[in-house]
């Protein structure tokens, strides 16, 4: 039986595969002629913001190319990187972003200044660096150091600058977190609920609506639940939660891994 389901699996994942590349390139095209209609109005415009969701932002430049930031985990260096990428053509866009959403985004746009400086008395607006606004945003959002002048007020910095950073940390995980479940969405509901801990003081699965857990706190004597990704990061190192996850998976599907243990430490 498992061979013949991997068969339709693989045979099903081919005409997906055809079917998607098909619809790209005829939404490439449909947004593409929307783009051919629209040329004048946004250059005349100046560019549109359409996109402006941190971490995500996506605009229009008064030629008509996109500018497209992203957010993504460098798993390497352990941290957060953005990611500024110039894409040229509507076809290259729907590879990114869904057509109907960057339509929507079009219909619902309002002028905005990332193109062009306000000058007054009429005068021809001079371009600027679309990212300008975006670095400043950037740097308003870093944490203000105090100034120290001897090692008790250095010590006492680090100390704020540590707590300020570490809750820092917390909702960057608390992202990761969230941004798997909505990943994971579709995928939930056909493989039931995944056991990933189930210890004396703690109880971790996952199932549709996203992780679930019950943890004892040390130095207490009754359960806590946890719900929701700020929740499961106060108790979880999102690296250990999905090693130990493709862990679980790879025990209740044998078939799905190349090798006996997922890459990666699961240590749980």
């Amino acid at each position: 039986m498992e061979p013949r389901r991997n068969a339709l699996l693989a045979e099903m994942a081919r005409d997906a595969s055809l079917e998607r590349s098909d619809f790209l390139v005829r939404a490439g095209e449909q947004l593409e002629r929307f783009m051919n209609d629209q040329a004048d109005r946004i250059n005349e415009i100046g560019g549109i913001t359409l996109i402006d969701d941190d971490p995500d932002y996506l605009a229009v430049a008064p030629d008509g190319t996109f500018r497209s930031r992203s957010r993504v985990y460098d798993d390497a260096r352990g941290e957060w990187i953005s990611e500024t990428e110039v894409i040229e053509t509507a076809a290259e866009l729907v590879e990114i972003y869904n057509p109907a959403d960057v339509l929507q985004a079009f219909a619902e746009a309002e002028r905005d200044d990332v193109w062009t400086d306000t000058v007054p008395d009429g005068a021809a607006a001079e371009p600027r660096d679309p990212y300008a606004g975006a670095a400043d945003s950037w740097a308003a959002g870093q944490p203000a150091v105090p100034a120290a002048h001897d090692e008790p007020s250095a010590a006492a910095a680090l100390y704020e600058l540590a707590l300020d950073f570490q809750e820092r940390s917390q909702r960057a995980e608390s992202g990761l977190i969230e941004q798997f479940e909505n990943a994971a969405a579709s995928l939930l509901g056909q493989v039931g609920t995944l056991v990933i801990v189930d210890d004396e003081d703690e109880h971790l699965t996952l199932a549709v609506g996203g992780f679930r857990g019950r943890v004892i706190p040390e130095g207490d004597d009754s359960w806590q639940d946890l719900a929701g990704a700020e929740q499961i990061v106060r108790f979880y190192d999102p690296t250990d939660v999905f090693g130990d996850l493709a862990e679980a998976l790879a025990e209740a599907y044998p078939s799905i891994a190349d090798t006996d243990e997922p890459d990666g430490d699961a240590n749980g």
